[in-house]
């Protein structure tokens, strides 16, 4: 089982057990590394929720809406985030439950082999899970970058033209033209 031919040393069939353990560990690893970057990136979307909670307390009537739409977004980047957690850890500790069967499977060579196929692959799909919950996340957030720089760009289109209409002198602002018969327009 497992690929393990008797070699007549038992040094050598648990240095295999011990060889054939180490490859779901470099997926833990890789789970783990998710993993801290999900609570960093969570980390940041809490920020920002105490950032937009504190202006939402003190914003005139005029920002409370901007507020409240950056709350929901960042609701939803969080529930992401949190399927993302679930799943990677899932993924983890079917990973840890993969290497548990495959040590105990060397010592009880009984149900070991279907725990395996259980356990490695459920570690797997639940890592795709997190990736893919992770990249939803993301795609969310660069929207909301987007929706904000969009926003900016508004505010400043619209500053300027009000700093524009204010610095003309008064009578300079240009008459309506005219096709030189008098009449104005139509």
């Amino acid at each position: 089982m497992f690929g393990l031919v008797d070699t007549g040393s038992a040094l050598d069939t648990v240095a295999h057990v011990i060889q054939v353990a180490l490859t779901p560990v470099f997926l833990l690893s890789g789970i783990a590394t998710l993993l801290n970057v999900f609570s960093a990136r969570l980390a940041r979307v809490a920020d920002r929720v105490d950032a937009a909670s504190k202006a939402l307390e003190g914003a005139e009537a005029g920002q409370t809406g901007a507020l409240f739409v950056q709350l929901v977004h960042l609701h939803r980047r969080s529930l992401a985030l949190d399927v993302a957690v679930v799943l990677g850890s899932i993924g983890g500790a079917a990973t840890c439950a993969a290497v548990l069967v495959l040590f105990v499977g060397a010592l009880r060579d009984t149900t070991a082999a279907t725990l395996l196929f259980i356990f490695f692959p459920l570690a797997v799909v639940c890592a795709l899970g997190a990736i893919g919950a992770f990249t939803t996340e993301m795609l969310m957030a660069g929207t909301g970058i987007r929706a904000e720089v969009a926003k900016s760009r508004r505010a400043a289109a619209q500053d300027e033209a009000v700093e524009a209409i204010d610095s003309e002198p008064d009578g300079a602002q240009n008459p309506a033209p005219s096709n030189g018969s008098g009449n104005t327009g139509s």
